[in-house]
């Protein structure tokens, strides 16, 4: 008689003390059931130690194909504010506030679809880690998902965007929009809607100044 195997249990993020660690144990999570359609886990990259951590919606289709972060149109757009808002990239860790591509499949086209409230609660103990171990001295947030998942779902990122908050243990917090919204932009409104953006990353590297470690 065959075996049976035991059901997978998904570890403790709390539990996990570097990012490796958490990047290897993310890719078998099953904490909502949006990882049986997903190609795989997308975690966040960058340093631990980061000075600036931003945080987005989910992975697209091309994360989810490349299993990493940003690294579609939205994240190159994003890679030309930072450098104009004079943001050094590689100070920078990027994730998302869920973990896994969610989409509906139309023809051979994946079309994004919004994570619910329950997928990212679900996600919320992973990106907890991520602020743990990467310990950044300045917190972003791209899109009203994310901005949500961490102020609350009353929360307007229209209403403070470019502004710099306090958020838990006095963590300087600045919402702006995703970069897939100035993608989004029709003609001509493009180009002032990519600047509104470099104006909060020029909020964000005040703060970081601000907030340099002495």
């Amino acid at each position: 008689m065959a075996a049976t195997s035991k059901p997978r249990r998904d570890r403790d993020p709390a539990d996990i003390d570097d990012l490796a660690g958490l990047r290897a144990a993310a890719a078998d999570c099953t904490r909502c059931g949006l990882y049986r359609d997903a190609t795989r886990t997308v975690c966040g990259a960058g340093p631990a130690g980061a000075s600036a951590m931003f945080v987005g919606e989910q992975p697209g289709d091309r994360e989810d194909l490349a299993g990493e972060p940003f690294v579609g149109p939205a994240g190159k757009l994003l890679d030309r504010a930072l450098r104009d808002a004079g943001i050094p990239r590689d100070e920078v860790y990027l994730t998302n506030a869920v973990k896994h591509f969610k989409f509906e499949q139309r023809g051979k086209r994946r079309i994004h679809q919004r994570p619910s409230v329950d997928e990212i609660r679900a996600c919320r103990p992973w990106l907890d880690a991520e602020l743990r171990l990467v310990r950044p001295n300045v917190l972003v947030t791209l899109g009203a998902t994310a901005a949500r998942a961490l102020l609350g779902a009353s929360f307007r990122v229209t209403r403070h965007r470019g502004e710099v908050l306090d958020w838990e243990d006095g963590l300087p917090l600045v919402p702006t929009v995703h970069p897939s919204s100035v993608l989004r932009t029709p003609g001509d409104g493009r180009s002032e809607a990519f600047d509104a953006l470099v104006a909060d990353l020029e909020s964000v590297a005040g703060a970081l100044r601000r907030h340099a470690p002495s």
